[in-house]
């Protein structure tokens, strides 16, 4: 069965498991897989007759041929387990890299989450930042770090340090930081390409109002990056309701220095004082 290949049995998991942490209300949130060579022939054997193509409006040389496992437009992640054929399916991209076609999956007339060219751009970005080491994109509606959109200045350095700053291995877990991207209409080229500047640089991008992009190199590192964000959005927004909007103490700038050290890490320096 399809369900038994690993790769495709992590995919279903990781969508039960962010339907439990409650980041997928209804059909929100989404998630896309670049598969290896050896998946995609352990998955041939499943596949359907492919369906016609169809032009995503965006296009990347680097990801030509490539297969993707995806979720479905307007599916509810807490369907995929039960009902996998449904709601998720693997898709190929032309020679040209700017369309997609079915191979397997989201039957009765489904399309891939329709904001596959965001995810589409993202991992054309990501494989080209990390010698083709990322293949998972995330997409959640993370609900204390939405909230943080609402009260903080919608930039990469305030977002980075009061994340940082509020559970010590947030450093050692992102780095490099979060990018942020103001408010945009979800599913377009448009915040496709605006989340794509900011992955040039990041892990993780912040959709103000929205919820959080993660990228990563395989389902675990990639959840645990979307848990830890949201995680210690959470702490920060406990703090700031707790102390009537001031922070008494708090994980300073050397301590930063000192966490980074210890654990080899390289924080970006220009989010410290």
């Amino acid at each position: 069965m399809m369900t038994e290949i690993p790769a495709v049995r992590g995919f279903i998991r990781m969508c039960t498991d962010g339907w439990e942490q409650g980041w997928h209300e209804r059909n929100g949130g989404n998630l896309t897989y670049r598969m290896k060579l050896e998946e995609v022939e352990q998955c041939r054997p499943f596949f359907t007759a492919p369906r016609e193509w169809n032009s995503m409006g965006v296009q990347a040389d680097n990801l030509k041929g490539e297969y993707f496992i995806t979720t479905g437009s307007g599916k509810f992640l807490r369907n995929v387990q039960d009902d996998p054929e449904h709601n998720i399916g693997i898709v190929e991209i032309n020679d040209a890299g700017d369309s997609w076609r079915i191979v397997w999956g989201l039957e009765n007339g489904a399309r891939p989450t329709s904001e596959f060219p965001s995810h589409f751009m993202n991992h054309s970005v990501r494989k080209a930042a990390t010698n083709g080491a990322y293949r998972v994109i995330y997409h959640a509606h993370t609900p204390n770090l939405i909230a943080m959109t609402y009260i903080m200045p919608l930039t990469a350095r305030d977002f980075t340090r009061a994340l940082w700053q509020s559970a010590t291995e947030c450093p050692v877990v992102f780095p490099g930081g979060v990018g942020v991207v103001p408010w945009m209409v979800p599913g377009g080229a448009d915040i496709a390409m605006a989340t794509s500047e900011l992955m040039k640089k990041y892990d993780a991008a912040v959709w103000a109002h929205h919820g959080l992009f993660v990228s990563g190199p395989d389902y675990d590192i990639t959840f645990g990056l979307m848990h830890t964000i949201e995680k210690a959005a959470q702490i920060y927004m406990l703090a700031i309701t707790a102390g009537g909007g001031k922070i008494r103490q708090t994980i300073t700038d050397d301590n930063l220095r000192a966490i980074a050290k210890e654990f080899g890490v390289e924080l970006n320096e220009e989010f410290l004082n």
